[in-house]
């Protein structure tokens, strides 16, 4: 399958894998783009796994492995520029939470728990913990 493609981000390598890259400036309190997917139940998700789930709301997970959600490819940040907002209960979006110049890798926190239980054994790879 194909990546996807968006005429304001670049996808290619980045330091934690393949990541998102801005095309174009992007100030801050923009919003730059939506996470997709199918819309599954916790239970779902539970027996489905996968590293592109993201919480949508109580019932809701959204299952954003397919490659045309360009968000999966927002990789985690210490210090990130982006962050994550539900709207409603019906939407995940992401908003510059920095001015994001045109080359910028697009990073938002994946929250304690990620972090904890997936990224901590492999080390975080982030600029801020690369050094």
């Amino acid at each position: 399958m194909a990546k996807a493609s968006h005429p304001d981000f670049d996808i290619k390598k980045a330091s934690a894998g393949l990541g998102l890259f801005a095309k174009r400036a992007f100030k801050k309190g923009e919003e730059l783009l939506e996470y997709t997917g199918e819309h599954i139940s916790h239970e779902e998700a539970d027996l489905r796994g996968g590293l592109y789930l993201f919480t949508l709301s109580d019932d809701i997970i959204i299952d954003g492995k397919g490659r045309e959600n360009i968000g999966r490819y927002l990789n985690h940040s210490c210090d990130p520029n982006t962050e994550a907002v539900i709207e409603d209960d019906e939407r995940i979006y992401f908003e510059a939470i920095k001015d994001i110049a045109i080359g910028d890798e697009l990073t938002f926190d994946y929250g304690e728990e990620y972090v904890s239980d997936i990224i901590a054994a492999k080390k975080c790879k982030c600029d801020v913990c690369m050094g």
